[in-house]
């Protein structure tokens, strides 16, 4: 089942409004559940500095230490390069030159900056959210694939990293899952997402083995021959920066050939986008045709999307 079970033409690959749309809508509902926790946390502190009635009170409440620090501007990061004496100096250039100039409403300055600090980490959160949501996304559509074929899988689980038995009827499976493994026909697979095999030195999306998952090792890594295939997934769905992620990763993917070729190998490799424009839909199709590129799909076109994992699941 190759490309052209779901590509016919390079119109096909393009991105179409209702789908970008869907997709901005995906990632706000997303961020609001992401900042769930530091509104909760904004209205904790709200309850234990109700009474306060000075700002220099707040220093005598020892269970708001920590959220003072946040709202003068500290990340938790930062906290780990500042001692003790510097975290108390932010403090009081917090209370002295933003907390006691708002007078009655100093409660309310308070929040205000400790959501703003806290929305400076939601957003580092969020610049990596819609990978993340493609990954999940490309991970349930795989064990769909498998389950229709009725082959059994495991998954890596990406906290515990240890190999579990899957269970289709998992809802929360793809949340943390760093791998897959199942067989086709007595050959055991192995997907891996986001490693960096030393062959290339840089990291890549997703990594397609040919061995079992017992006997996965550094050994097993460094070998060319275990490769099958090596694939870019971008889930950005901006249209602005469509062209930037293709670059990025046809970038990738040459680099890969490139490094597979001087190892006496040659991979498959296959690439995976939300946002696709015109020119590059064009210029993909056209690597498609020279066998430059093995495979791709739209990420939001659910038959290129089945499509191209049916494909993954029987390499």
């Amino acid at each position: 089942m190759d490309y052209t079970n779901h590509l016919t033409k390079w119109e096909d690959l393009v991105t179409p409004y209702e789908s970008t749309r869907a997709g901005f809508i995906a990632i706000a509902f997303e961020k609001n559940i992401k900042a769930t926790p530091f509104v909760e946390e904004a209205k904790s502190l709200r309850v234990l500095i109700k009474d306060v009635k000075k700002p220099n009170e707040l220093l005598n409440l020892k269970d708001i230490y920590p959220s003072l620090l946040t709202a003068a501007g500290l990340s938790e990061k930062s906290l780990n390069h500042l001692t003790e004496n510097d975290k108390k100096e932010a403090i009081n250039n917090l209370i002295e030159k933003f907390i006691e100039p708002a007078g009655k409403n100093f409660i309310d300055e308070l929040i205000y900056r400790f959501l703003l600090t806290r929305g400076d980490s939601l957003g580092g959160m969020m610049r990596n959210i819609a990978g993340a949501i493609a990954q999940k996304k490309l991970i349930r559509c795989i064990l769909s694939a498998l389950s229709i074929k009725h082959r059994n899988f495991k998954y890596l689980h990406s906290i515990t990293k240890k190999w579990i038995d899957g269970d289709i009827k998992d809802t929360s499976i793809e949340e943390n899952t760093g791998g897959l493994y199942w067989n086709n026909d007595g050959n055991s697979r192995t997907l891996l997402f986001n490693i960096t095999p030393p062959i290339v030195d840089k990291n890549v999306d997703m990594c397609i083995f040919s061995c079992k998952y017992e006997n996965f090792s550094k050994k097993i890594i460094n070998d060319a021959s275990k490769y099958i295939a090596l694939g870019e997934l971008k889930g950005g769905i901006d249209p602005a920066g469509a062209d930037e992620h293709w670059k990025t990763a046809n970038t990738a993917l040459e680099r890969i050939r490139s490094a597979f070729i001087l190892s006496g190998s040659n991979p498959m490799t296959f690439f995976i986008g939300a946002a696709i424009e015109n020119s590059m839909a064009q210029e993909i199709v056209k690597q498609l045709e020279d066998a430059k590129l093995t495979n791709a799909a739209n990420l939001t076109n659910e038959k290129q999307l089945n499509s191209i994992c049916h494909w993954i699941c029987d390499l």
